[in-house]
This record gives structure tokens, sequence and C-alpha cells, in this order.
């Protein structure tokens, strides 16, 4: 497993690198008046490609396809078609954006879509159970719930990660963390096939984590946030589709992060009359780029930037252990997922109102 980390890292990094090389006139299409661009000069949205690549090398590669380093096959030549098609159906509309910023926002949508009634017929991903008894009857009345909620799912969460990645290293170290919890409990429960999945993905990410943090040099891009949240939806709605010991609520909290800013941004955009789907710069890190990252001098504005910028992703790196270790800890224990659940949305909260009136403790502002 862990040649297979090495592998699929090498790969995105040196797939990162040509693209930097090859693909830097694409940038200059990204306008200088989105409400998302907390960065200066003209930044490659091409991440998401060269994962893309290391993903599918890697779950071919464990197919054995005649490669003397596939020593142990752990995927079928079929199950590795069917991610293939599942992820590129994801990561598609995004890698179309990323090269064009044309696509609109409903396409984009019509892509995750696809992904995820592609996961539900050549993946047999459904959603049978919320760990609560009586959604679980309601559930079972209706026998087409569980295909929806698994299509629901997949398509929605690319779109949180989409939401989340602002700053460099901010969504990818989610990514890998995430990936590497599912891999965990995927190997607890004797699941190897899953631990592949996952872990092609996080090697990946780290490879274009090499290039995107801290210097910025490019961006993972709408294909590469679509990329991450499709796999990791399957990924989680597998694990506990498969295995009964692991409590719905597992990935749930594994998630909440991304999906509980996607839930709260389109209340709160909803609440003053807007589209949900209407970007604006008052997301829970860009608060934080705003009024917590302080003191950062430097030679030239593109460097007060960039600093600032990288400061921004470890506050939000720490309020994501907070939830990730508590769904390592107890992962098969649903009441006490939904009680962290619960708490993460509270402190949440507070931490937003807190950040929005600015009544930030001294000591957090930096």
């Amino acid at each position: 497993m862990l040649l297979l980390l090495i592998v699929t890292a090498v790969v995105s990094a040196l797939a990162c690198a040509l693209l930097l090389r090859h693909g830097q006139h694409l940038a200059a299409r990204y306008g200088l008046d989105m409400p998302q661009r907390f960065h200066l000069g003209h930044t490659p949205r091409l991440g998401g490609a060269a994962m893309m690549l290391a993903c599918s090398a890697g779950w071919l590669w464990m197919t054995g396809s005649g490669l003397p380093l596939a020593h142990d096959i752990l995927l079928s030549p079929a199950l590795a078609s069917s991610w293939l098609m599942v992820a590129l159906l994801g990561a598609g509309g995004g890698l179309a954006e990323d090269v064009t910023h044309r696509l609109k926002a409903r396409w984009r949508l019509g892509c995750t879509l696809a992904a995820g009634l592609a996961a539900v017929f050549m993946l047999d991903v459904r959603i049978d159970s919320l760990g609560v008894d009586w959604l679980d009857q309601a559930i079972a009345l209706l026998p087409w719930a569980p295909m929806v909620l698994a299509i629901v799912a997949v398509a929605g969460l690319p779109h949180a990660f989409n939401l989340i990645d602002g700053y460099n290293g901010l969504a990818s170290t989610v990514a890998i963390v995430c990936c590497l919890a599912l891999a965990y409990v995927a190997f607890l429960v004797g699941d190897r096939q899953l631990m592949v999945v996952v872990l092609s993905l996080a090697g990946a990410t780290a490879g274009f984590l090499v290039w995107n943090y801290p210097r910025g040099l490019i961006f993972a891009g709408d294909g590469g946030a679509y990329l991450w949240g499709v796999v990791i939806a399957v990924a989680s709605i597998q694990l506990a589709q498969r295995h009964a010991e692991v409590s719905p609520w597992f990935p749930m909290l594994l998630l909440i992060y991304p999906v509980w800013e996607t839930l709260f941004s389109s209340y709160r955009k909803l609440a003053r009359g807007q589209s949900p789907g209407l970007a604006d710069a008052l997301h829970f890190h860009q608060l934080i780029y705003r009024r917590i990252v302080r003191g950062v001098f430097s030679e030239s504005d593109a460097n007060r930037v960039l600093q600032r910028n990288n400061r921004t992703s470890p506050y939000l790196w720490g309020f994501t252990l907070l939830t990730v270790i508590p769904a390592v800890l107890f992962w098969n224990n649903t009441p006490v997922l939904i009680g962290f659940c619960l708490l993460f949305v509270l402190s949440y909260l507070y931490a937003y109102l807190s950040i929005v009136r600015f009544k930030v403790p001294r000591w957090i502002r930096r």
C-alpha cells in the first residue's frame, strides 16, 4: 500500500510539473474580478487533471495490467473501469470549466448527477440505512429512496469540496485526511478494495500538494474538487453499505465540515434573497482570511497575499481534525457520532458569529 501511495504521488507531481510548463496560457482566462480570487497573477487551475491521471494509473495498476510492480492484484478490470467511469463523469464538468471558464453551474451539476447515476448502476451504490430507526423505516417504505439518497450524496459532495477549496492546501489536506481515515476503517473491516481506491486518491492529492502548498503554483480547480467529492462520497457509502458494523454516521462526521459549510452557505444566501449558487466571499474560510489572519509583512503585494493565504489553511486543518479524530475513534458507535455532529454544528455557528461580530479572542488572531 505504501508503494501505491508513492507511485500515485509521483505520477501526480510529474503531471502537475508538465501542466505548469505548458498550461500557463489557460490561467489568464480566469477573471480578475471573481469573488473567490485570493491570489495575484495567473495560476493554472489544472491540478484536477493531474490527480485524475494519477488515480487512473493507481487503479489500473492494481488490476495487474501486466506491470511488474503490480504483485498483488486487488481490483478486477471491470471494477477499475467502473471507478474510472464514475470519476471521469464527475470530474469531467469541472475540468471543462477549468479549461474554458465558461461552463454553466447547471451543466457541472448535471455531470455530478450523471456520476451519481453511474455509481448506482455500475458500482451498486445504495444508502439503505441512516442509523436511525424511524428514518430507516421511512426508507424501507420507498424502494427508490436508497438510490435517490446515494445519487444526491454523490452529486452534492463534489460541490461541497469545491466550496471549501479557497486557499492553498485547504481542501487538498481535508481530502487526504478523509481518504486516510476511510482507508483505516476499511483496513479494520478487511475491505482491501476500498483501501486501494482511496489510497490512490490520497497519493494523487499528495503529489498535487507538493506544488500547491505553500507556493500556490497550481490549483486543483473544479476538476480536482469534483474528483475528491465523487470518489470520497462513493467510497464512504460503500464502506457503510458493505459492512454493517460501520455506522452511516462515520462518513457524515468525517465530512461534516464541507457538508455543513455548503448547507449553511445555502441557508445564508436564501435568507438574504440570493440564489444558493451565487458566489460570494462570506464563507467561513474567507472570514478567517479577512478578519483573523493578520500581521503579514513582506516586500511585495504578491508575497503578502501568498503568505496570508498560506496562514489561513492551518486554522481549518485544525477545525477538521476535531471531527476526523472522533470519527475514527468511534466509527461503529452511532449515538456518539451523532453527538459529535451536533457539537460541530454548534461550534461552527458560534465561531462564525464570533468572527462576524468581531468577538474573536486575541490569542486566536495573529
